[in-house]
C-alpha cells in the first residue's frame, strides 16, 4: 500500500467524489491510474484505496491523501505525468496494507483565505471573539445539514496576512459544510450583523433556521491545508513538488492578472 498527498485547485471540479456526469477529482485520478496500467479499464477503484476526505465544489487542498495499492514504480512524479495539470501528486509514504486514509487520520486542517482589507467592513478582533467561542468540543448541528456525528472537538486560530484573515480550523474530522459555515458565523459577528451571542444560540438544542440560520461561506476560498497520521512518514518527491509550484505558481500570476483588470475597469467607471 502506498499514500499520496494529492495538491489541487478545486475550480474546474465539481468536488473530489466522484458523481455521475460532472468532472471531480477523483475522476482525474481513476482517469490517471488507468492510463498508467495502475487500474484496469473495468475497475471502480484501486484495491483498498480510500481518500482522508471529500471535498465540496470549488475547494482546493494542499494535502489531500489517497492510499491504495500501488506498484513501487508509481512515484508521485510518474503519477503526475498522467494527471491533469490542476491536480499535482507531491509526496507519498509506504504503508501498511490495512491502513485506510479515511479511518486513519488523527486530524484534518483547513485554512480558509477570509478577504478583510484593513479599511474593510469586518473586523478581525470580533472574528477572532467568534471563532475562541466556536472552538472545543461542541454539537455543531446548527452549521451542518447532516443529522449524525455533529459533536466535534474544534480548534481554531486566525492570522492577518496584508488584506486576508487567514482561518485555520483542525478536528478529527469534519461534518459537512461545518468548516464553511464556522466561517460564515465568524463573518457575520465581524461585519456586526450578528453577535456573538448567536454562537450560543446554534450551540442550543433547538434548530436554528431561516434568516437566523448560518449560511456557508463561498467555497473557493477554502484548502484542505493537511491531514495528519500518526507513525507515518511522509517523503517528498522534489521534481513532483517542483511541478506543483510551477503550476500553482503560473495559476497564481493568472488571477493575479484577473484582478487587476477587473480594479482597472471598475476604477474607471467611478
Amino acid at each position: 500500500m502506498r499514500a499520496y498527498r494529492l495538491a489541487y485547485d478545486g475550480r474546474p471540479f465539481h468536488g473530489f467524489q466522484r458523481q455521475p456526469d460532472v468532472p471531480t477529482v477523483e475522476d482525474a485520478v481513476f482517469d490517471a491510474l488507468r492510463d498508467l496500467g495502475v487500474l484496469a479499464d473495468d475497475a471502480d477503484k484501486p484495491d483498498g484505496y480510500a481518500a482522508a476526505g471529500r471535498t465540496d465544489a470549488g475547494v482546493s487542498a494542499r494535502a489531500q491523501t489517497i492510499a491504495f495499492a500501488a506498484p513501487a514504480w508509481l512515484t508521485p512524479r510518474a503519477f503526475n505525468s498522467e494527471l491533469p495539470a490542476s491536480v499535482r501528486a507531491w509526496a507519498s509514504a509506504d504503508v501498511e496494507s490495512e491502513f485506510h486514509a479515511t479511518h486513519d487520520a488523527e486530524s484534518r486542517t483547513y485554512r480558509y483565505q477570509l478577504s478583510a482589507p484593513r479599511d474593510g467592513a469586518i473586523d478581525p478582533d470580533l472574528v477572532r471573539d467568534a471563532l475562541d467561542r466556536l472552538s472545543g468540543e461542541h454539537d455543531f448541528h446548527n452549521l451542518t445539514p447532516d443529522e449524525e456525528g455533529t459533536v466535534r472537538d474544534l480548534s481554531t486560530a486566525v492570522e492577518r496576512d496584508g488584506d486576508f484573515l487567514v482561518v485555520e480550523l483542525s478536528a478529527g474530522g469534519f461534518v459537512r459544510q461545518l468548516v464553511r459555515r464556522v466561517v460564515g458565523l465568524a463573518v457575520e459577528v465581524g461585519r456586526g450583523e450578528s453577535e456573538l451571542s448567536k454562537v450560543d444560540r446554534v450551540f442550543g438544542d433547538a434548530v436554528v433556521e431561516g434568516p437566523e440560520g448560518v449560511a456557508p461561506a463561498p467555497p473557493y476560498p477554502l484548502v484542505l491545508w493537511d491531514v495528519a497520521y500518526p507513525g507515518v512518514s511522509v517523503s517528498v518527491d522534489d521534481d513532483a513538488a517542483e511541478s506543483a509550484r510551477e503550476v500553482f505558481g503560473e495559476r497564481s500570476v493568472a488571477l493575479s492578472t484577473r484582478g487587476r483588470v477587473a480594479g482597472a475597469i471598475r476604477d474607471s467607471l467611478e
